[in-house]
């Protein structure tokens, strides 16, 4: 077997393509199935910050939380902030690169909070700047932060609840099988 195709079919590649499929499937039930999982309540910022941590190849950190969720939007409708979610989501992959020497359940935690508090105060501000809800005033920009805090606390928990799931479920898998131990290369 050619060593690329090998690559393609090794473990930790078909855990990984897992994930994605795994992040579209959370967020295609999400819309096409209101109340079934909260809104905002993805994984796709937790896998931002797994990839970030234990994805060997550091394109493949970035391309494959992206690649989740541009597969689920072509699906659901493309919409204006969607640079900025993208870009919140590359910021959570960053946030994962932090992870790579030590991924311990606090530093993890602290990681999501950090994604998800990011990823309301860019993508709010963004609504404030480019919508025109609200006044290009300090207190519209106040009211637009007020406006998106019923999300907030969905992006939280679905951040830290899927990274608790992916973190702590992959470290499960790795004790069980070695060849999925593999750290992740430095560059």
């Amino acid at each position: 077997m050619p060593e690329a195709v090998a690559r393609l079919f090794h473990p930790r590649a078909l855990t990984l393509g897992a994930l994605i499929a795994l992040a579209v499937a959370t967020r295609l039930v999400i819309f096409f199935f209101p109340g079934v999982i909260p809104y905002n309540f993805t994984p796709v910022e937790a896998l931002g910050l797994f990839g970030g941590a234990w994805f060997a190849d550091r394109r493949s950190a970035f391309i494959v939380p992206l690649a989740a969720m541009a597969l689920a939007d072509l699906v659901i409708g493309l919409y204006p902030l969607l640079p900025l979610v993208y870009a919140c989501i590359a910021g959570s992959v960053l946030l994962g690169f932090r992870l790579r020497a030590r991924r311990g359940a606090r530093r993890v935690g602290l990681a999501a909070i950090a994604s998800s508090t990011g990823f309301y105060v860019v993508t709010n501000f963004g609504v404030w700047a480019t919508s025109g809800m609200y006044p290009h005033t300090l207190a519209g920009l106040a009211a637009c932060y007020v406006a998106g805090l019923p999300f907030y606390p969905a992006t939280l928990a679905g951040t830290l609840l899927w990274s608790g799931a992916l973190f702590g479920g992959y470290a499960l898998l790795a004790q069980r099988f070695p060849v999925l131990r593999a750290a992740p290369a430095a560059g």
